[in-house]
């Protein structure tokens, strides 16, 4: 995963002005800010008196929105250069557009400062449009999704963009071990639970990197996605700058194993199929059996989930306990169901199960109707 994207804020009012105030920390940063600012109000009709914030993320990057003298907003990414490359959000963004994708446009970039204008897609995430309590009503939503899901890998190429390799995948995972337990639960691992975790990481890279690869933005879910605005009818990709060539896997897996949001394997299972069926017809499932069965791609997609579930466990306790963002790592149990759901379905995984389970203090759970594996 990447960082977690906060979903953008209302329309700016006077009655909201203060809590939309743009603060700087550097004074001198301020200035080069207006100064860009300034340069760009003739050439792009904007109202430069009109910035306010629209939203931040869980980086040192923040967002923020202008009016233009036409009545349409843009966006200002302000990411400082020491602290964030932006280089690689160039660069997919690019890659999105060609692909059809709607992703926001880049109009300016001051590399040497880190700022950024870009087109505005809305302020209406996916995520503020589901109904939790209604799975199927959401059914119309998730495939538009899997429609830029599908589309977005048909695109990949390879040599493009950096490789989702064994060194990264087991980087991701050392964040469970060294943040969520060690920092987050006072737990070092050693000895024979050192070597459950080894062995297990050990296997889950290996399961991933079968897989084929493809273009994979890394943080696909409802959050990162927004809904049609203008005369669009697709959902626009945010948040997409660590984007990597991976596990095919991947994607589906944090769309339907949301960091924020539950659903019931009936709902899980349904669009992963209908995402399994385009994805099929498309031919990015010609790899062993997994044109002709399904079980044998989500089991694979469940291997990929686990990787992910571990990572973000790690990823939240590291908001919490290094950036003072506690609000990530109350969303910790339901990544721990996610892993522990996942390690209850296959053999292999027994002991990982029963080690975090006793971390935990958790009684080990009933398998899913599907059965061990």
């Amino acid at each position: 995963m990447s960082h977690p994207h906060l979903p953008p804020t209302l329309p700016h009012t006077s009655a909201d002005a203060a809590s939309h105030e743009v603060l700087w920390a550097d004074s001198l940063r301020q200035s080069h800010f207006n100064a860009w600012l300034e340069s760009l109000s003739r050439p792009h009709s904007l109202v430069p008196e009109s910035v306010r914030i629209a939203s931040a993320d869980a980086s040192f990057r923040r967002y923020l929105r202008v009016d233009t003298q036409q009545g349409q907003t843009r966006i200002i990414m302000d990411a400082p250069p020491d602290k964030e490359n932006s280089r690689p959000f160039v660069q997919v963004a690019t890659l999105m557009q060609n692909a059809g994708l709607k992703a926001p446009e880049v109009l300016d970039w001051h590399e040497a400062h880190g700022f950024m204008l870009l087109s505005d897609l809305g302020d209406a995430t996916m995520m503020s449009a589901i109904d939790p309590e209604r799975p199927q009503a959401n059914h119309g939503l998730y495939m538009q999704a899997v429609d830029a899901l599908v589309q977005w890998q048909l695109a990949s190429r390879p040599g493009v963009l950096p490789p989702y390799d064994a060194a990264l995948l087991n980087r991701e995972l050392s964040l469970f071990p060294d943040w969520y337990l060690a920092q987050h639960r006072g737990v070092q691992l050693q000895g024979a639970q050192r070597e459950v975790f080894d062995k297990a990481f050990a296997l889950i890279v290996q399961r991933n990197l079968a897989a084929p690869s493809v273009y994979v933005h890394r943080d696909f879910m409802p959050r990162n996605l927004m809904m049609p605005c203008g005369s669009s009818a697709q959902l626009g990709v945010l948040d997409f700058q660590d984007a990597v060539y991976g596990p095919i896997s991947y994607d589906i897996a944090s769309l339907m194993r949301d960091a924020f949001l539950t659903w019931d394997e009936d709902f899980v299972l349904d669009i992963t199929i209908r995402y399994w069926e385009k994805a099929r017809k498309a031919g990015l499932m010609d790899f062993e059996d997994w044109h002709s069965d399904f079980g044998s791609f989500y089991r694979a997609v469940e291997w990929m989930g686990l990787q992910r579930h571990l990572k973000v466990a790690g990823i939240f306790a590291r908001l919490t306990l290094r950036d003072g963002k506690p609000k990530y790592l109350a969303d910790a149990p339901r990544f721990l169901h996610y892993i522990r759901s996942t390690c209850d379905r296959y053999r292999e995984l027994g002991p990982l199960l029963k080690l975090i389970d006793e971390i935990e203090g958790t009684t080990p759970q009933v398998s899913f109707a599907y059965g061990r594996m």
